[in-house]
């Protein structure tokens, strides 16, 4: 049991399921994500940090290992075997190679993408699930739009009305991922400190 993870109301099945350690850094290969009171240093890398199974039915995949430890805190209800879930964390940048290696090692899996609330996590939802369907895009900013094309057809947003789901049923995607945001915040994370603080 780690002591600062406790204090921000991490529970103990969900610290021994991410084999916590006392120093919370979580190790991506050729660099480290660390965590602190005060300081979250998340790296940009082509590695990936897993926890779980291989053979799990349902992936959870986010920034962080912290964020994912946020988001089955408060989505633990909808989850109550931890043994069917496995988790990712992609580091602070989507690389092209960490979708390729997620689509052949985890064909058919229900997939949940965990990152934030802003045009930032909107798009790392929408080139992380086209990647893992293999389907190639490309995503301009043009003033307050956002063009997306695939192949010869171009959908066309606002900043404001783009989401993964928007992005699916303008092109037809099918089976549909799903996305876990918070309410009030921009990312799970977030929530967990603020409610610590109080």
């Amino acid at each position: 049991m780690n002591r600062l993870l406790t204090g921000l109301g991490i529970p103990l099945e969900v610290q021994t399921f991410f084999n916590i350690t006392a120093d919370l850094t979580f190790n991506y290969g050729n660099q480290v994500e660390r965590y602190e009171a005060g300081c979250h240093i998340v790296p940009s890398t082509q590695n990936l940090w897993f926890a779980g199974t291989c053979n799990a039915t349902h992936l959870i995949i986010t920034y962080s290992v912290m964020e994912a430890m946020a988001f089955i805190t408060f989505n633990r209800h909808r989850y109550p075997r931890m043994e069917q879930l496995a988790f990712i964390a992609i580091g602070n940048r989507l690389q092209s190679a960490q979708g390729d290696w997620i689509r052949q090692s985890f064909p058919g899996r229900k997939v949940i993408l965990v990152f934030g609330k802003d045009l930032v996590g909107h798009i790392t939802d929408i080139r992380l699930a086209a990647a893992i369907k293999n389907i190639p895009i490309r995503i301009l900013y043009k003033g307050e739009e956002i063009h997306i094309y695939r192949d010869r057809c171009l959908q066309v947003f606002d900043q404001e009305q783009l989401s993964l789901h928007a992005f699916q049923e303008a092109f037809g995607i099918r089976p549909r991922f799903r996305t876990g945001k918070p309410v009030r915040f921009l990312t799970f994370l977030d929530q967990l400190e603020h409610d610590a603080e109080r």
